[in-house]
């Protein structure tokens, strides 16, 4: 799937493709969702292929097919959801390649409608019950309005996979040794509260002490009230700045470019650390200013570049 390069840095835009779930409601209709993921997670769209089962996994687990001598396994979303899905939904189902965090899979879906370009400041944190679409909400960041009021509910896939248990991020699984110990102040943005928990561990390894934002505004937010308390010597005490790039109300591209953009902060080093692994979405990180572009859960990956960024940019 294409990317679309007119989406520049300081957009705070992102570009959604919009699915559909169907299920059953209590009165015997038809209830739809509407889902999003990224474009930049989305490999390609195809008709659900012959799957050969897995024995032994979850029923959710389909099974897997081979993609052009790649092997991918499928998950049916509705059927993890615990959706009860209304006849006939195999007919206009449709499963969704997705790569993030390095992982290939495929995602199951009733049906798929557009691209939708939407601003991040239009997305508001997911702090909500969706019992109505049978989602645990912990699996959502973020919620927008979009056409004749109805709600476009956005998945945390990187948080779906995990709980799949299709695989475990290394980050601070105590293998690698740092050759660096660090002193002073690390700002983390991220809207997930276990991707904050996971880079916290692993900066308070190497010396760091932790501020945590959810969102670029509140790590604008936070940038201010260090500079309150430091002034001048920001420098000396903010080491880095490790920043996702999905995030509700101002995407991380768009926190860079405001931060570098301030004669205040412009010498802090920001390294990017996002699920999405594509070539296009590193080149967007560094138009927006900054040092590094990590894949989560990378473990030694991510201790040798955030020694690496900081010893660079060492008063």
């Amino acid at each position: 799937m294409a990317h679309d390069d007119g989406l520049k840095v300081g957009s705070n835009e992102m570009e959604l493709v919009d699915f559909r779930i169907f299920k059953k409601d209590s009165r015997g209709g038809v209830y739809e969702g509407i889902y999003g993921i990224n474009v930049s997670k989305v490999r390609e769209i195809i008709k659900v292929p012959t799957l050969t089962e897995l024995p032994g996994t979850p029923e959710f687990i389909e099974g897997i097919f081979d993609l052009r001598e790649v092997v991918i396994p499928v998950v049916n979303l509705a059927k993890w959801m615990g959706v009860e899905e209304p006849e006939g939904v195999a007919k206009t189902s449709k499963v969704i390649i997705t790569e993030f965090n390095n992982v290939l899979i495929g995602f199951i879906v009733h049906d798929t409608k557009r691209i939708r370009r939407i601003s991040w400041g239009d997305i508001e944190p997911s702090t909500f019950s969706s019992s109505s679409s049978g989602m645990d909400s912990s699996k959502i960041t973020g919620v927008t309005k979009i056409e004749g009021d109805s709600v476009l509910l956005i998945l945390d896939l990187e948080s779906v996979v995990m709980d799949l248990g299709l695989y475990e991020p290394d980050i601070d699984d105590g293998s690698h040794s740092v050759a660096d110990s660090f002193s002073g102040l690390a700002l983390i943005l991220d809207d997930s509260a276990t991707a904050r928990k996971i880079v916290k561990d692993a900066l308070m390894k190497m010396g760091f002490d932790v501020v945590e934002a959810g969102d670029g505004q509140e790590g604008l937010d936070k940038l201010n009230d260090i500079y309150a308390n430091y002034g001048e010597n920001i420098t000396k005490h903010l080491k880095i700045i490790i920043s996702d790039v999905e995030m509700p109300k101002m995407d991380g591209f768009h926190f860079a470019a405001n931060a570098k953009d301030d004669p205040r902060f412009s010498k802090i080093p920001i390294v990017f650390n996002s699920s999405i692994s594509d070539h296009f979405s590193e080149l967007r990180g560094k138009e927006a200013g900054g040092e590094g572009y990590l894949v989560k859960f990378q473990g030694t990956q991510f201790y040798d570049e955030v020694a690496r960024v900081v010893r660079a940019h060492m008063n």
